[in-house]
């Protein structure tokens, strides 16, 4: 039936122009809307967070050469680039940047699980076992992580949950926190969960990024187990060095 404003389209044409309507005009929502515009900000960003992880590392290290380096060290940090820069300027700038990448991971890591789960809604009767173990891994290593970065801000940066903690004294603070049985449970049980997380988010991110090729795929194998052997035993040993005497 005709309208004042003429005939109402119908079969392909009534869909089209909704679908249009909502599709995004700038290239970074057309990126961010595609799955591979979503796999390429997560690995991205999972880049930015290894680096800052591996230059973590390094910076704990720094405890076993005593508390008159690691307290210098931790001082430095509040002062680079001045005068140009503000007191601690450098270092919230450099917080920002962290904090964007883990929204921007684990929002896209999110909705990449749930465009998974959307594409089969029934469960394989045989699951793959690599795919499925490595899927588990990663999202529970994600929560796991995320509740960490949490508990640990609140341990040593706020020093709410750190009874013997006191402000300016970052050699005396983590020693007091890795005193204690929980502070030493939860922060293995957390640097476990990055080994595998950083094992296989490396290599999905090289494979995201292009850089996996048959034979590159070797290298890169050892280069993700290496990279997590590394970023685990380098966090671990603190704890195990306050444990076992060698600081404090």
């Amino acid at each position: 039936m005709a309208t004042a404003t003429g005939p109402r389209p119908t079969g392909p044409e009534a869909s089209r122009k909704p679908r249009e309507a909502l599709r995004p005009r700038t290239w970074p929502g057309r990126l961010w809307g595609s799955t591979i515009g979503k796999k390429a900000v997560m690995a991205v960003s999972g880049l930015i967070m290894l680096l800052y992880l591996v230059v973590h590392m390094l910076a704990n290290l720094k405890i076993f050469f005593g508390a008159a380096d690691f307290n210098g060290y931790a001082h430095w940090l509040r002062t680079v680039g001045e005068p140009f820069l503000h007191h601690e300027w450098f270092l919230w700038s450099a917080r920002l940047v962290l904090l964007a990448a883990v929204t921007a991971h684990a929002v896209s890591a999110y909705q990449l699980s749930r465009l998974d789960r959307a594409a089969r809604p029934q469960r394989y009767v045989h699951r793959r076992r690599r795919a499925s173990y490595a899927t588990r891994t990663m999202r529970w290593g994600g929560v796991i992580l995320g509740l960490f970065v949490v508990w640990h801000v609140l341990d040593l940066t706020t020093l709410t949950v750190n009874e013997r903690a006191a402000p300016g004294r970052p050699y005396e603070n983590v020693v007091a926190t890795f005193s204690t049985w929980y502070g030493n449970t939860v922060y293995l049980a957390a640097m476990l969960a990055l080994g595998l997380h950083v094992r296989h988010g490396f290599w999905s991110a090289a494979q995201t990024l292009g850089a996996g090729r048959a034979r590159r795929d070797r290298v890169l194998k050892a280069t993700a187990n290496v990279l997590a052997a590394v970023l685990t035993l380098g966090f671990v040993s603190v704890p195990v060095g306050v444990m076992t005497g060698l600081v404090g």
